[in-house]
């Protein structure tokens, strides 16, 4: 038996996305019918987060996000440079 779930990644996040949609009274909010699945609301590809999953501080140091994003905050942080702008531009598109 493989460790974790036997689950592809696409099918476990669908399980979640539509457990999120289920509305109940105990439960105070849900994920609207409207919203695209969360994978496509981040623009990012399954392989991209199952990556970032396992391996978040490779290649990120610091900083992370969408590449304005990231440009805004090294504007703020008054920082010379861009760091992790490659990473940023790979898997937040």
């Amino acid at each position: 038996m493989p460790k974790g779930l036997p689950f592809r990644l696409n099918d476990y996040l669908e399980l979640v996305d539509w457990t999120g949609r289920i509305l109940r009274e105990d439960k105070k909010g849900s994920i609207s019918e409207n919203l695209l699945p969360i994978l496509e609301r981040l623009n990012m590809e399954p392989k991209h987060w199952l990556y970032l999953a396992e391996y978040f501080e490779s290649p990120f140091k610091g900083l992370v996000g969408s590449v304005y994003k990231l440009k805004q905050a090294c504007q703020v942080f008054k920082y010379p440079r861009t760091p992790g702008l490659k990473s940023c531009e790979m898997f937040f598109p």
